[in-house]
């Protein structure tokens, strides 16, 4: 059986650390300010893309890997004797799934997978992960692709966000969602269901008590989670990931929780003071 190297996007948001580790390849979506086109990751990161917003008043434009990059990258390691496996962000979200569908077909489909993680930022990295577990346990694609259709309808993944002023200019809420939130001091959680994003809880008040509404969640599901492996996941949120850190260690083991924090093409959507708690229930 042939090795199989793991291949992402740039929006499953796991840490440098995790990724060297496994030697997973990432490649980046863009990021476009005006005339000028980044690299998620590469040549832009979420600091200067903050900064940069501030000076102009107007969020970037992302954009999808392009069928040719997917393709040079795939065929990089077919040539070395790899079977891939690659996921990245929701197909309801971007068309990276799609390019990399047709960079699949035009190379060899049957040692090439690509997956809909149908998911965003570690709502793909949860994925990932549970694929290299298997990989290690000397799984070949079609069997990774079989469990992992099992377990994507079991990942939850949730974010509380601080600023709705991201989604209201990136056209993800309409301008009376946007004035009703901020007259109210509302910090929707929104999570991923069916590969895109919904309501699901409206806080209202200060931060704290939109974190303690993610953690209500979190409890709840405990009885029926996979513990093995929890995410708390934010961009430029030190304080809420802190004290949901202290919270979430109280149930689950230190070293089953990776903090990360998400990369530019989530959080031009999102905004500052994002953070989610994700994991995996049990079937």
């Amino acid at each position: 059986m042939n090795k199989i190297k793991v291949i992402v996007d740039s929006t499953m948001d796991l840490t440098k650390e995790y990724l060297k580790e496994n030697d997973i390849l990432v490649l980046p979506l863009g990021v476009t300010f005006g005339e000028e086109v980044y690299k998620d990751g590469v040549t832009i990161t979420v600091d200067e893309l903050y900064s940069k917003v501030k000076e102009t008043n107007k969020l970037p434009k992302t954009s999808a890997i392009s069928t040719q990059e997917l393709y040079d990258a795939f065929k990089t390691y077919l040539d070395q004797g790899y079977d891939i496996f690659y996921t990245g962000i929701s197909s309801k979200l971007s068309s990276s799934y799609n390019n990399a569908c047709v960079a699949r077909d035009e190379l060899d489909p049957s040692r090439i997978l690509v997956f809909d993680s149908c998911n965003l930022s570690t709502g793909i990295g949860l994925q990932v992960c549970k694929a290299v577990e298997m990989i290690k346990q000397g799984f070949n694609l079609k069997q990774i692709e079989e469990k992992l259709t099992e377990i994507r309808p079991l990942v939850r993944a949730q974010f509380l966000i601080e600023q709705m002023d991201y989604l209201y200019k990136g056209g993800r809420c309409s301008s009376l969602s946007y004035f009703l939130a901020s007259a109210l001091y509302m910090k929707p959680i929104i999570r991923v269901i069916d590969g895109g994003m919904k309501v699901f809880k409206k806080p209202i008040g200060k931060t704290i008590k939109a974190c303690n509404a993610l953690l209500d969640i979190f409890k709840k599901d405990l009885e029926n989670m996979d513990t093995s492996l929890v995410m708390i996941t934010s961009t430029a949120a030190p304080a809420s990931e802190k004290y949901l850190y202290e919270e979430v260690k109280k149930y689950i083991k230190e070293e089953n929780i990776m903090v990360t924090h998400a990369g530019s093409v989530i959080s031009s959507h999102c905004g500052p003071g994002t953070i989610g708690i994700l994991y995996i229930m049990k079937q």
